[in-house]
């Protein structure tokens, strides 16, 4: 795993030592090996974490024959075969890595390789004739990869902060990317929350030729695929067949290997598969919560045992400095993480850096096999919505008024009254509210300034794909996934110089996953229905039995208690600096109805926090209505 930056020079020749800045803001990422390539026309870097081939596999890497460059950052689980395929046609290597595989995949095939890599990735090449840049992110959008145009030179990197080490590059919100943010808790890409950066958007590659760019998408993600023909034990034998040949192929490592397990069904699997591949013991990993509802310590223990791992595990208690951990998420998280999952990640990534570098993760799962609740309350809410709207206004408001307020982590109070919430709204806006945070009422009293209405760009793709399960997950798989959560463990992951793998997210299980009918995903109240019958007899019976639990922290609970003063602090600093475009008493408002227990808010809190402690990091800039911009999208050719 490795972090990359590069810098075009059409309008300013390099200047020293800049692209050395930038490649130190990301030695996280690599810790092994930083170097840089530098001509008159682009400057590129890559910092390096050794996992495959550690003798080899110095970066950039240049062929000698072309003069092309490669920086790279991921993993080509099906390296051996394209070598072994680019051999056979004449191409030799001096390597062993990954890296060359797909430098010479590139001067063999051109953008028609990304298309037969399996695995995650962000790179980019240069052609010294012609003068030609290309990037490219891997299908599911696993490794980041961002970009700025300045006049008609080109700006890219595996995270902001190498971008804004440029001069060129302004620090301004992006009103558009706020507006998701506010109400989704991430931003969808390509947007960004600094205007004029982009994220290069999952299954593209990008093409930059003498100042000016066209991006091309690669691989979609499937909507509607013509569906699964066989049985449901057919449909079980397939996808043990993949999970086998998935997870052997990201088992692939020269450094020691382990296992993120949670005691739930995905990584258990995950587990399971690993074991019997590797023949060996491996190690595992987790976090426990006691004296907390949501401690699943048991269910770990359980299949920690039943596979014999060598298991690591921590508990929250043992954080230490619970808010100078979490100003540190305002640096390396990027954008703000408004994910609460990020704090307990940040424990196990550090933990897992004591004994591996590399392990395996059930991320993907809940989205392709239907294991969020929020698929279950978009069918529940259809019968709901048969009521006259003012009925189901009465009903939440006696739910608000009525019910008190619980310190679970996501109680049955707080699922019923954001569920009847939601209700009231539209199908696709009820999906997002029911994972988000913010409505738009709430937005318009927190900002002093009207926000664009971004987020209905976003959501009308998915009142475009219709209000069934098929649409919920391809929506899901498309923005929440990679935006949220592989953003999350990305960032979380690497600022520990720990890669992170999900075998669930191998492009032919995705595939596998969107042609099965609804009923081998959902039926009644048991989810992620075909995972769960492969798995019977293999797993224990309580992993399989019990119910869903996210990983995060008990927000509600917390922000009354250890982190009660970071926010103060936070929102104390913010009011001198950003007064004029956050309603700081309404912010105030917030915390007193939440402090009182007259509303449970920890998740809109940890959102608003995260935000402004990364705002107040970067020193970012707030244009005035009159200055601010219109952002526009690189155009895609399709």
């Amino acid at each position: 795993m490795c972090g990359i930056v590069g810098f075009t020079h059409c309008q300013q020749a390099p200047q020293p030592g800049r692209i050395w800045e930038a490649i130190a803001s990301l030695r996280h990422r690599g810790p092994d090996q930083q170097d840089v390539f530098e001509s008159p026309a682009v400057s590129l870097a890559a910092a390096r974490l050794k996992i495959i081939d550690l003798e080899g596999g110095h970066q950039p890497i240049v062929d000698d024959r072309t003069g092309t460059v490669i920086v790279f950052n991921g993993e080509i689980y099906n390296h051996l075969e394209l070598r072994a395929e680019l051999e056979r046609r004449g191409r030799t290597f001096r390597s062993h890595c990954d890296t060359e595989t797909v430098l010479q995949a590139f001067l063999e095939w051109d953008t028609d390789c990304f298309s037969k890599m399996r695995g995650m990735f962000a790179v980019a090449l240069w052609r010294e004739s012609g003068k030609r840049l290309v990037l490219a992110r891997d299908r599911m959008g696993i490794k980041p990869l961002y970009f700025s145009r300045r006049g008609e030179d080109l700006y890219f990197g595996s995270e902001l902060k190498a971008i804004l080490v440029h001069p060129e590059i302004e620090r301004c919100l992006s009103l558009r990317g706020l507006d998701c943010y506010l109400s989704l808790n991430y931003v969808p890409a390509p947007w960004t929350l600094l205007e004029g950066i982009e994220k290069l958007r999952p299954g593209h590659w990008l093409e930059w030729r003498s100042g000016s760019i066209r991006t091309q998408c690669y691989w979609r993600l499937p909507f509607r695929p013509a569906r699964f023909a066989g049985s449901a034990k057919d449909a079980e034998a397939e996808l043990d067949r993949l999970l086998n040949h998935s997870i052997s192929e990201h088992l692939l490592s020269d450094v020691p290997l382990g296992v993120w397990l949670s005691g739930g069904l995905d990584s258990s699997t995950i587990l399971h598969y690993a074991s019997e591949l590797s023949g060996k013991p491996l190690q595992s990993f987790s976090i426990s919560f006691r004296g907390c509802g949501c401690d699943e310590s048991s269910y770990i223990h359980e299949v920690a045992q039943r596979y014999g791992s060598d298991h690591h595990e921590l508990d929250i208690s043992d954080f230490g400095d619970l808010p100078s951990t979490i100003e540190k998420f305002a640096y390396y998280s990027d954008e703000p993480s408004a994910d609460a999952g990020a704090l307990p990640l940040w424990l196990l990534s550090k933990l897992t850096k004591t004994h591996a570098t590399v392990v395996l993760s059930g991320e993907g799962a809940d989205e392709l096999f239907g294991g969020y609740l929020t698929y279950r309350a978009n069918r529940m809410s259809r019968f709901v919505r048969w009521l006259p709207s003012p009925a189901i206004g009465l009903m939440a408001g006696a739910a608000r008024g009525l019910w008190p307020v619980s310190d679970e982590k996501i109680g049955l109070e707080y699922k019923v009254k954001r569920f009847l919430e939601g209700c009231q709204l539209r199908p696709e806006r009820a999906h997002v509210y029911w994972n988000g945070t913010f409505s738009e009422p709430e937005k318009a009293a927190l900002i002093r300034q009207p926000l664009p209405g971004s987020l209905q760009d976003t959501l009308r793709e998915l009142a475009d794909a219709g209000d069934d399960l098929a649409a919920y997950l391809w929506f899901d798989q498309k923005y929440f996934l990679p935006d949220d959560i592989l953003t999350k463990v990305d960032r979380i992951s690497m600022a520990h110089s720990v890669e992170v793998r999900p075998p669930y997210l191998d492009h032919r299980v995705v595939e596998f996953a969107a042609s099965l009918p609804a009923s081998l995903k959902i039926a009644g109240s048991r989810q992620k229905v075909i995972l769960k019958n492969l798995m019977r007899n293999k797993l224990p019976a309580s992993v399989l039995s019990r119910k869903k639990v996210g990983f995060d922290i008990p927000a509600h609970e917390w922000f009354r208690g250890p982190l009660r003063q970071l926010l103060l602090e936070t929102v104390g600093r913010a009011r001198a600096r950003y007064s004029g475009f956050f309603d700081i008493e309404e912010i105030r408002a917030i915390k007193l109805a939440h402090w009182d227990r007259r509303t449970n808010t920890g998740y809109h809190l940890w959102g608003l926090l995260t935000l402004l402690l990364w705002m107040d990091k970067w020193r970012i800039q707030i244009r005035p209505p009159a200055e601010q911009k219109t952002e526009k999208k690189v155009l895609i050719s399709t």
